[in-house]
């Protein structure tokens, strides 16, 4: 059972975080799959009954916490140039993602997703970042791809890799994607060179899963 759910209000609100918050907690003391629908309630203050109505079984609620964390907390940082900030977007990109806690989420976000609206919450985040990026370069007068020719060549390849094929895949990888992608629309060369010759994201960028 599948529900999207959006941010609610007033008392709602205070029950999801409460929730939310109790799933986090416990999946990080006996692990995500001892967690039961009746040690989340107690842990927030609910009754069984009040989670089952709202998410209708542990699957979906386990999905919509993973989507809330899948979440971006603030927008991607400006580099000063379309080449850096894609190149750097990207590395965090991967390194969240095919983390441990970003596989976990990955997973639960797709199980408890029939419809596919998680999937397509999780890409509308991809989306929105990007976007982020190509405006800032537009507004500095660079040629910028679209927003869905990253997403096809950059985010698709990546999550393919992490999800599939996850040996081997590194910090180049997703710089190589994103000078490809840049490379295709010319007036990048400068850039896309620095970042292929090994530059990587500054950790300090980075805001990790928790």
């Amino acid at each position: 059972m599948s529900r999207q759910m959006a941010r609610p209000g007033g008392r709602s609100a205070r029950v999801q975080a409460a929730v939310h918050e109790a799933v986090r907690e416990l999946a990080a003391e006996v692990g995500r799959d001892a967690v039961t629908v009746p040690m989340v309630a107690q842990r927030a203050g609910v009754t069984p009954s009040t989670i089952y109505r709202r998410w209708g079984d542990l699957q979906a609620l386990l999905s919509d916490v993973a989507v809330e964390r899948l979440r971006p907390e603030t927008e991607p940082k400006d580099h000063g140039a379309l080449a850096s900030d894609l190149t750097v977007w990207a590395e965090q990109f991967l390194d969240e993602m095919a983390s441990p806690a970003g596989r976990a989420y990955i997973r639960d976000a797709l199980l408890g997703d029939p419809d596919g609206s998680n999937a397509g919450q999780c890409s509308a985040y991809a989306a929105e970042q990007i976007d982020v990026v190509l405006a800032r370069a537009k507004g500095r007068g660079e040629t910028t791809p679209d927003v869905e020719t990253v997403i096809d060549r950059v985010v698709a390849p990546l999550m393919y890799r992490i999800l599939f094929r996850p040996d081997g895949i590194d910090a180049a990888y997703a710089r190589r994607l994103v000078a490809e992608v840049l490379g295709a629309i010319g007036g990048h060369p400068g850039g896309i060179t620095c970042y292929l010759e090994g530059k990587t994201a500054d950790p300090a960028d980075a805001v990790p899963f928790s």
